[in-house]
């Protein structure tokens, strides 16, 4: 989408794309975002001008002079900072509807989710003193390549494994951050795999005696590229969690450039790295819940490989959507500037094959797709072949949290 998009006959398509103006003015009712014409003739309109302030770079008040001289509207800058603040519901609900769109009749397979977050910073001299972030909470669907949940929090809110609710049979990916005992216990009790990588510490590793394992001893005392044993996660209640370990040898380059990086960074924090810190770099070392018959090694290490998927959509999301830090200090601004990136982001999915990813590279690992049938996943060949709104088998409804 472009700005001219917002002032010229592209404006009747996007609105096509977001399902209507029927279903946006029954949302915009339903969330109480629009209930009377006082200056904004209708809630299509409101859209408008919420998407033109948000995407644009003139300004409240620039925005309500093209809306008076385009004859869209005639509203203050005042009222409609008004009609903003409420407008985070609203535009929750429209980017819900988006990924409910013509569920029916698409195939069923596995569903597999990498989870991660991005943020912005938070407007203001005290926030940016202070660190203040707007972090986005995403679980980002593989075979659709199309975000499936998104919850809005501020700096204080971590990264938690458990924060996307459970699909049944879902595979979800994180990265070292996502190490989290207690709440990959919660997903896997709920019918959910992970595949985590692993820190060499911050975790209790156990043996099947129930006895400290020493991780960095057993990568030191093997010679194979790639390292396979069960490993147990001690738990703060209950049994130990029973665990694959996967650990894959880099190459020396790799590895030394890791040891570069670490050094570097000590240094200037002041900090002294610990040995085992450095042998633990030379290793890409991850922890699955999934099955080693139907999951060999190396099925695993292709399905962390895909991690990056996520991160090329944040990066889509920042530089072609424009996602930056909203100008505004109110959350009840802030939010909805935020949620308005993600349905643009949803709506001009379609264009994401512009990006010139091959289809090859999109493809899950071939492995995952011989499952039975009940467990398996599409066998679509490439998975950003599907069209805007279709929603990942059995993924529930985006949620986003405006606490």
């Amino acid at each position: 989408m472009t700005h001219e998009s917002l002032v010229d006959d592209g404006w009747a398509e996007t609105i096509e794309l977001l399902g209507g103006e029927e279903l946006i003015a029954g949302s915009a009712r339903e969330t109480k975002a629009f209930l009377r014409p006082r200056g904004v003739r209708s809630a299509t309109d409101l859209l408008r001008l919420t998407l033109a302030y948000c995407l644009g770079k003139v300004g409240m008040r620039g925005v309500v002079a093209w809306a008076a001289a385009s004859g869209i509207a005639d509203i203050s800058d005042v009222a409609l900072l008004g009609r903003l603040r409420n407008a985070g519901p609203w535009l929750q609900q429209l980017i819900g509807h988006l990924l409910k769109r013509e569920e029916e009749g698409l195939p069923k397979g596995r569903l597999i989710r990498i989870l991660d977050a991005t943020s912005v910073a938070k407007a203001g001299v005290h926030e940016k003193k202070n660190n203040g972030l707007w972090r986005m909470h995403c679980a980002f669907d593989l075979e659709r390549e199309q975000f499936d949940f998104l919850e809005i929090t501020d700096q204080s809110e971590a990264e938690l494994i458990d924060r996307v609710p459970v699909v049944p049979g879902e595979i979800r990916i994180g990265d070292r951050a996502y190490l989290q005992a207690e709440r990959i216990a919660k997903v896997m009790a709920q019918d959910g795999d992970v595949v985590v990588r692993a820190p060499w510490k911050n975790v209790r590793w156990l043996d099947a005696n129930g006895k400290a394992f020493d991780l960095i001893g057993h990568l030191k005392s093997c010679r194979e590229e790639v390292i396979e044993t069960p490993v147990w996660l001690g738990l703060k209640k209950g049994e130990p969690l029973k665990m694959r370990l996967i650990a894959l040898r880099k190459s020396e380059a790799a590895t030394q450039e890791a040891r570069r990086k670490i050094n570097k960074e000590a240094k200037a924090k002041g900090k002294q790295v610990q040995p085992e810190t450095l042998i633990a770099a030379g290793f890409v070392i991850l922890v699955t819940s999934l099955d080693q018959e139907e999951f060999p090694s190396g099925t695993v290490l292709k399905l962390y490989r895909m991690r990056w998927r996520i991160e090329l959509a944040f990066k889509r999301l920042k530089s072609l959507i424009g996602l930056r830090a909203p100008p505004a200090k109110d959350p009840r601004i802030a939010k909805p500037w935020i949620l308005a990136h993600f349905l643009i982001a949803l709506v001009t999915e379609p264009l994401s094959q512009e990006l010139g990813v091959s289809p090859l590279e999109r493809r899950a690992p071939a492995a995952v797709a011989r499952h039975p049938p009940d467990r398996r996943l599409s066998d679509r060949s490439d998975l950003c072949s599907t069209s805007l709104g279709s929603p990942a088998p059995k993924s529930p409804c985006l949620a986003t949290s405006m606490a």
